[in-house]
């Protein structure tokens, strides 16, 4: 299979989508939204990997328009995750008009975004402040943005504050029996909601550990413990992997349905894992082999990938993962995109 022809599929069904089907409202790229966020990492490091000058125009063509429209995002947790995709392009380009709104959304994280007890990022969003509460989502969509931030602005303190976050979020949302991640933790009650173990929830953490390691390089104590978490995570998510190759959304519960999302960003980081020498047995690049074919027959003849579950609030009860509904989104192009880059690197 080409890989390159396969993301430039991935990549024109999404550019090509205005998200007015309603069933479809997480499939466009018209907001800066998370979804969006998500979407445009992926196609970021599909670009490192292509040197395709089509994706670098569409991105800063992206950009351009949204930073010329008078109506500024809202500001929470989700809609920080665009300013990850611009502070990488800052990074490659120096626009000059990159800079101050990079360095806006860090002022807005650094010293106004809600903390929780400990000083953790309080998973607030456009609807709720989510008071107290930690979301696993959290690091993908803020803590990769202060990792590189920290390196384009050649500022530590960013890297120190984002492992500091990872390591918030592992102490409270990793069960130290089994490795995995529950979704989410409240201080206001001191539980893990529905203590699910909700599979895209934890692909934010298999696909955001390594890759904060990958931005930032960084040999810390603090690196050294959120890779020996990532490798706990990673040996449970071996053991519940499906013949298939996927990962049900509730990844314990095997009558939960299958979901491509988290199996591609599992996939992702497992491969990764593989090649920069945090895993070494060869059972996990037999696991990322498997998990990424399952994705890849899940791409349709347009180019969506199907099979993904659609937007997830914090769930009180396992039911509420279960009832989720299954519909094309950006994310879960973006989330595609990235296991495409690893599989184009491995020359497959």
């Amino acid at each position: 299979m080409n890989y390159r022809e396969t993301a430039e599929k991935v990549l024109n069904m999404l550019k090509n989508s205005d998200g007015n089907d309603p069933s479809h409202g997480h499939l466009t790229m018209n907001n800066w939204e998370w979804p969006t966020g998500v979407a445009l990492y992926g196609i970021y490091k599909t670009w490192q990997q292509s040197g395709d000058q089509a994706i670098m125009d569409y991105l800063t063509g992206w950009y351009d328009d949204m930073l010329s429209r008078p109506e500024q995002p809202h500001r929470n947790v989700n809609t920080v995750a665009p300013v990850l995709t611009l502070t990488c392009l800052y990074g490659e380009t120096k626009n000059p008009k990159y800079l101050p709104v990079i360095e806006s959304w860090l002022n807005w994280v650094l010293k106004e975004m809600p903390r929780t007890e400990y000083g953790g990022l309080q998973h607030c969003t456009v609807w709720n402040k989510h008071w107290q509460q930690l979301w696993c989502d959290t690091l993908f969509m803020v803590g990769l943005f202060l990792g590189k931030a920290g390196v384009v602005l050649e500022r530590p303190e960013l890297i120190e504050e984002a492992e500091y976050q990872f390591l918030m979020h592992i102490r409270y949302l990793q069960n130290n029996k089994v490795g995995l991640f529950y979704h989410g933790w409240t201080f206001d009650g001191r539980n893990n909601f529905a203590d699910a173990f909700w599979a895209r929830g934890n692909a934010w953490f298999t696909v955001s550990a390594i890759e904060l390691y990958d931005i930032t390089k960084s040999n810390s104590a603090a690196m050294r413990m959120i890779r020996s978490a990532w490798q706990d995570q990673v040996l449970a998510l071996w053991k519940l992997q499906r013949v298939n190759g996927l990962f049900t959304t509730l990844i314990d519960v095997e009558e939960s349905y299958c979901e491509t999302s988290a199996t591609a960003g599992i996939a992702y980081g497992v491969i990764k894992g593989v090649r920069l020498g945090w895993l070494e047995d060869e059972k996990y690049a037999a696991m990322g082999r498997l998990s990424a074919e399952a994705v890849l027959n899940q791409i349709d003849e347009t180019g969506a990938v199907q099979g993904v579950s659609g937007g997830t609030g914090m769930g009180h009860t396992l039911q509420h993962y279960k009832d989720i509904i299954v519909t094309p989104t950006a994310y879960g192009q973006g989330l595609t995109f990235l296991m495409l880059t690893e599989l184009m690197l491995k020359g497959e």
